[in-house]
């Protein structure tokens, strides 16, 4: 049986602790010993009070300790750990394995999903991004994500901070622009709902081609006439930026192939 806990209790310390308690019901062979907490309040629905601490003095002893929090705190953080050679892993995508303390056994285990507290996930499709010092590291840390996920990778520190900015782009971006166009079609009062089979589709298209492949629109058929038409119909200033940002990438990247 390996021993967990797991440092933070944010958005994505919460969806992990949902995730490994479980698999424990489940019979994998993890069990979630404590979560510490500045705020053990903010955990009552999911834990008893017996497994939660907010003294890093009175955390016990564990196979893995999972730090959960804000990537500017994952150093402070480690620093106020009150023990010695034991494997300590960070969720971060953007941060390499030196942001941890040299006094323990360093980990990354980064499961790449946006995750928002009022939205469940299945984690058995959540990729998990692993890293580790030694190979007896990576293997428990292997074994706690497949206790979880059916995904998991290994992944350096030069690869997951590639993966973190593309994940920026098909992600956050992405959803900006959902943002910018939920607006402009409140500003004509027409419903985005009306929008979102559209963003199905495109989705779902890239499971199966290549984004290259995926591309339709002006800008993809160099359709100038359009694409000025679309330039005068924004009358903000902003929207017609990132407008012609990407019109100009797409137009470039045709140029490219």
């Amino acid at each position: 049986m390996i021993q967990l806990s797991i440092i933070g209790s944010g958005n994505v310390a919460q969806h992990l602790i949902s995730a490994f308690l479980q698999a424990q019901k489940s019979g994998a062979a993890i069990e979630l010993v404590q979560v510490y907490s500045r705020k053990p309040e903010s955990l009552a629905y999911l834990l008893d009070a017996a497994t939660i601490t907010n003294d890093f003095h009175a955390l016990r002893p564990a196979d893995l300790y999972l730090i959960a929090v804000s990537d500017d705190a994952i150093a402070s953080v480690t620093a106020q750990l009150p023990f010695s050679h034991r494997l300590v892993a960070h969720t971060s995508g953007s941060r390499n394995l030196e942001e941890l303390q040299d006094n323990n056994r360093k980990g990354v285990f980064y499961p790449l999903q946006t995750f928002s507290k009022s939205r469940a996930v299945n984690y058995n499709e959540v990729p998990i991004c692993l890293e580790a010092q030694n190979t007896s590291d990576y293997e428990l840390l292997e074994k706690v994500a497949k206790s979880i996920s059916n995904k998991t990778f290994a992944i350096d520190s030069e690869q997951r901070k590639a993966l973190h900015v593309a994940a920026v782009f098909v992600n956050n971006f992405v959803n900006h622009l959902y943002q910018i166009g939920n607006a402009i079609c409140k500003e004509h009062q027409v419903p985005f709902d009306i929008l979102k089979p559209l963003i199905k589709e495109t989705a779902e298209k890239v499971m199966t081609l290549a984004p290259s492949e995926a591309q339709t629109g002006p800008a993809k058929r160099a359709d100038q006439k359009t694409i000025e038409q679309h330039q005068e119909f924004l009358t903000d200033a902003n929207q017609r930026k990132i407008y012609e940002t990407l019109t100009q990438s797409i137009l470039d990247h045709g140029k490219k192939l």
